[in-house]
């Protein structure tokens, strides 16, 4: 009896813990860094419960009683939502999975937490939209100009932030191409997921996202049996942004051998007309986040 008390109280130390570790973690984070409004009347620094249940895809009263250290034992994958949507360093990442008593991501599943070095380079980054793409096409961070030249990720729920299924069960675009281009870019993207599905064969997610394709897509179906095996390369494309048009850039796609990701920079030359519409994007989005903040 005296060790059982013992181990529930170990257990309650480590709720609490957790709840303590995560408000450390959004308290340091200002909306800005995320591509949120900064909104003017905050009570205290940081992100918001609800905006960091709305970069997590879970609950508002998710995130209140994981931080209250009630509730159930919050599940490997919500952990690593909170700790992508935090920006928690690899450390503060072992720490919360420990606390949570939690087993880190396994080996044989896609990765989908993006280092910490990652995410300040994103940050650096602050005149050229970024994004970070799991081997399964996941979209898992952005710099504040990707969401204001692309859209705004943390609008979609975090099982729908993936650019295989937004391309054949989405909404349509800004991406302007041909048809033949269209077609390339379809052929490319399901011969990159299924090369992910040869690789991560044991990843759940990566099972369930293909199912959902394959039941709800016709030409997911075609490609999958029949678009030859390609990588991905750099190209330019053409975003028609709804506030100034049309801005053609050059997307370069960086690999991260390490976590099987890739780092998607979209830049223009210097001096160019598009470089100069991407520093309109840049002060449209600005003007946008203060407009609809609070």
């Amino acid at each position: 009896m005296v060790a059982a008390t013992s181990a529930c109280q170990a257990e309650e130390v480590d709720r609490q813990e957790l709840g303590r570790l995560l408000v450390r973690a959004r308290s340091r984070i200002a909306p800005g860094d995320v591509g949120l409004p900064e909104g003017s009347r905050r009570r205290v620094a940081g992100l918001r419960r609800e905006e960091v249940a709305v970069l997590a895809g879970v609950s508002v009263d998710y995130v209140t009683r994981i931080e209250q250290g009630r509730g159930a034992h919050p599940s490997p994958s919500v952990l690593a939502s909170l700790a992508q949507a935090l920006r928690m360093s690899d450390d503060e990442r072992r720490e919360m999975f420990d606390l949570a008593d939690a087993a880190a991501p396994r080996e044989g599943h896609v990765p989908m937490l993006v280092r910490a070095s990652i995410l300040r380079l994103l940050e650096r980054l602050d005149d050229q939209p970024a994004v970070v793409v799991s081997a399964k096409s996941d979209v898992l961070a952005w710099n504040p100009l990707a969401a204001a030249l692309l859209g705004d990720f943390s609008a979609l729920p975090a099982a729908e932030r993936n650019i295989v299924r937004q391309r054949f069960l989405g909404e349509p675009s800004r991406v302007s191409v041909s048809a033949e281009e269209a077609a390339r870019t379809d052929a490319r993207s399901v011969a990159s997921l299924r090369a992910a599905a040869a690789k991560y064969p044991d990843d759940p997610d990566l099972r369930r996202l293909v199912a959902e394709l394959r039941a709800h897509s016709d030409e997911f179906v075609r490609l999958w049996d029949e678009a030859p095996s390609q990588v991905w390369r750099s190209h330019r494309k053409t975003i028609t942004h709804p506030s100034v048009g049309a801005v053609t850039l050059d997307c370069d796609a960086l690999e991260i051998p390490e976590t099987d990701q890739t780092v998607i920079v979209y830049s223009a030359a210097p001096g160019s007309r598009d470089a100069e519409l991407l520093q309109l994007v840049k002060v449209v989005g600005t003007q946008r986040l203060h407009a609809d903040a609070p």
